[in-house]
């Protein structure tokens, strides 16, 4: 039977780099996955006004959708860096999962750095016992099935270090998730290069694909290969995990596991 993926992101690249190599391969085998961005994405530049970089990486996320075959990569309608825990963004986060009705729905951890980080993680968890609830939001109903909820990989160690319950072999993979993450160019290539590498002056765009891909793969890949050394028993090149949440449906260690196998 198809299972269905719902993967809620703060910004819109977050849910590729979280689980963009797990979708290409479940998509793969026949199986639905939507990405969310709960923000618009809009304050991530250094140059560009907040519209034009929100309508911008909107389109970026439309060329992800075609280019891995997602059922959807939805925008929702908050700013970004100033996301809130508010009961109207509740209400919409508990009807995306109730009509996608999702086996899994994945999210960041609550520990993460990032405000909008943290927040989507609330939200998206005070959705999962509301989801079974009639009277909240009445005019979406119920689903027959509580989806698992589970968080995508980080490396905070406060106040625990990540705890890799699911692992996806990427490796093969590897060069569509790249092509992924090449699509969000404002971020990739702009913005990260000025804000975390300290590159004021980076220019990529003379650049064709096997030189992109090569500096991708060296400021950003390592996080796919760390993740591939969470397995000791059988480690991959590059790798997603995913850590079981207790607050949706309940599932097995075996179960969780299987879960997330094509």
């Amino acid at each position: 039977m198809p299972k269905r993926f719902l993967v809620f992101g703060a910004h819109p690249d977050d849910p590729d780099i979280m689980f963009g190599g797990a979708a290409l391969k479940l998509i793969a085998a026949g199986h639905e996955v939507k990405f969310v961005s709960v923000t618009d994405g809009g304050a991530g530049h250094h140059i560009l006004q907040p519209p034009e970089l929100a309508e911008r990486r909107r389109k970026e996320t439309q060329d992800v959708a075609a280019l891995a075959g997602l059922s959807e990569y939805q925008i929702m309608n908050n700013p970004d860096g100033r996301l809130e825990n508010t009961i109207a963004n509740r209400e919409e986060i508990t009807r995306i999962i109730r009509r996608f009705q999702p086996h899994a729905v994945i999210t960041h951890r609550l520990c993460d750095y990032h405000p909008d980080h943290r927040i989507t993680a609330q939200l998206v968890l005070d959705s999962s016992f509301l989801l079974r609830v009639p009277h909240f939001c009445p005019d979406t109903p119920v689903p027959a099935e509580n989806p698992v909820f589970a968080y995508a990989y980080d490396a905070f160690t406060d106040p625990r270090p990540f705890r890799a319950d699911a692992f996806v072999d990427i490796t093969e993979f590897a060069d569509r998730k790249f092509r992924l993450i090449d699509c969000h160019k404002s971020q990739f290539y702009e913005w990260l290069p000025w804000v975390d590498l300290n590159e004021k002056n980076f220019d990529a765009s003379g650049w064709d694909w096997p030189r992109r891909r090569a500096w991708l793969d060296q400021h950003w890949g390592i996080w796919f290969r760390i993740q591939g050394k969470l397995r000791p028993e059988a480690p991959a090149e590059l790798a997603e995990t995913f850590e079981y949440c207790p607050y949706g449906k309940e599932a097995s260690p075996e179960e969780f596991a299987r879960l997330f196998e094509p």
